[in-house]
């Protein structure tokens, strides 16, 4: 009998595509059932994995064999997704952001908490044992006082998929790329008492930010992000008066280093990319959790009011919230 935990995937693009070969190829994951409004591309990827191709989201999520929901379509459909799911009683791994904006993201957790059905943010950097170590040496006190947490994210993506680019479907740097650094930050010191954020806005999307978030004791934390260049690209600093972290690729990194000022240099070096996530999700759905231990409610809620005040600060409104 085989143990594949069975996924209904709602959403067939870009991310979608990737996320299905890696998590397939571990023969782990299988793909049960798929949804995307538009037929010929929901037919085609369920040819390739096997999968019922649904006429409806309905469908896709009561099909009898799903064991969980995985959506990935753009951030504006995420909250509709999401809540039909959990009303249906299937638990639920959802693309990050999980919605545009906090008042939709409570909605969720309240309907997750209401139903007792199980909803997390697909954060993958959080599921990482790469992350996950540089947060133990934090807590742990191997980098003693903080003096400089910086991140710098600039990936030339404007062209990676169309919602990237597209206001209505709340594209922007902020919503796809941003999180990331936000919610690193986060996870390692909390919400911040100050939030101060500069932001490029193009073509009714923010192309771009530069972010101060401002922590008791003095520490900021420095982030920068960009959809049109890569200056800087992808990167983490965290320095401290007793050791420090330097990492590329921070959120999807296999390898981390903890250099002490004083002794020896400690290494890791570990998966890092999307299938710890479903592995994860997998074993906490089948345990019967209705929250993940990796990314809690309250840390996806927290990050969204973090992104919601830099969204005003920059005065970016989506077409679709005017008059809201």
């Amino acid at each position: 009998m085989s143990n594949e935990f069975n996924w209904a995937f709602i959403g067939a693009g870009t991310l979608a595509k990737q996320v299905a070969k890696e998590i397939c190829a571990s023969r782990r994951h299988r793909i049960a059932a798929v949804y995307t409004h538009t037929p010929e591309r929901c037919e085609a990827f369920a040819r390739t994995y096997g999968a019922l191709a649904a006429r409806t989201a309905e469908e896709a999520i009561t099909a009898p064999v799903v064991d969980g929901v995985y959506i990935v379509t753009p951030h504006t459909s995420h909250a509709e997704y999401a809540l039909q799911a959990l009303r249906l009683g299937k638990p639920v791994l959802c693309e990050k952001p999980v919605t545009t904006d906090a008042r939709q993201t409570r909605e969720i957790l309240t309907c997750s908490k209401e139903t007792k059905v199980y909803f997390t943010e697909a954060m993958w950097t959080w599921f990482s044992p790469i992350a996950n170590q540089v947060k133990k040496w934090l807590d742990a006190g191997e980098y003693g006082e903080i003096k400089k947490l910086r991140f710098s994210y600039h990936l030339k993506s404007i062209s990676y998929a169309p919602r990237v680019s597209d206001p209505n479907l709340a594209g922007g740097a902020l919503l796809d790329i941003g999180i990331y650094p936000l919610t690193y930050a986060y996870r390692l010191l909390g919400k911040p008492s100050q939030i101060v954020c500069k932001g490029s806005l193009q073509g009714g999307i923010d192309t771009g930010e530069e972010i101060i978030l401002s922590y008791p004791g003095g520490l900021n934390c420095e982030i920068s992000t960009s959809l049109l260049d890569y200056n800087g690209m992808e990167k983490m600093a965290l320095i401290g008066s007793k050791a420090k972290t330097k990492l590329w690729f921070f959120h999807m990194t296999n390898h981390v280093k903890l250099s002490r000022r004083v002794g020896r240099t400690e290494k890791l070096a570990a998966y890092g990319r999307m299938l710890n996530e479903f592995d994860i999700v997998a074993s906490e759905i089948r345990e019967g959790l209705r929250e993940s231990r990796f990314v809690p409610h309250q840390a996806t809620l927290d990050v969204m009011e973090m992104m919601d005040e830099c969204r005003r600060q920059m005065g970016l409104v989506y077409p679709f919230e005017h008059g809201q």
